[in-house]
């Protein structure tokens, strides 16, 4: 059975008429401002949704170095090459940070941008539809 995010994915993506693939961008999105937000800006994250799944998991860059200065935005060598023994200097190394509990005000943080990509990916895909008929005449009706 699938699960209810990738049903709740569906749903927007029929009603909304966009890709299913435009609105896991945006989730995505949603979750690096909230991560940022919650978590700290200055860091350098993704986050990837398993399409299958709909699991995200959250992975922070960071530059391996020999001198650590910002942990935030730094690890050394050494701890780099147990995450990934072919790490080097001046490299980068990716890991997975995935927040226990993103907490309430993330989520609202994450709902609010989310809500807005979709809005803006609604008014594009309108245009794209209609930007064509420039000069037609056409009847419609307005509810």
């Amino acid at each position: 059975m699938k699960n209810d995010f990738l049903v709740a994915v569906a749903q927007i993506s029929a009603e909304r008429h966009l890709p299913k693939e435009v609105i896991l961008e945006d989730i995505e999105q949603a979750l690096i401002l909230a991560y940022k937000r919650n978590f700290g800006a200055a860091q350098n994250i993704d986050v990837e949704i398993d399409p299958n799944t709909g699991k995200a998991r959250v992975y922070v860059h960071k530059e391996v170095v020999e001198e650590v200065k910002d942990e935030r935005m730094q690890i050394g060598l050494t701890e780099a090459r147990k995450i990934d023994p072919n790490a080097l200097v001046n490299g980068t190394v990716q890991i997975e940070m995935t927040p226990k509990n993103f907490g309430r005000i993330a989520a609202q943080t994450a709902k609010q941008v989310f809500l807005q990509r979709i809005r803006e990916a609604e008014r594009e895909s309108m245009y794209a539809d209609w930007s064509d008929r420039l000069g037609e005449v056409v009847m419609g009706r307005v509810r």
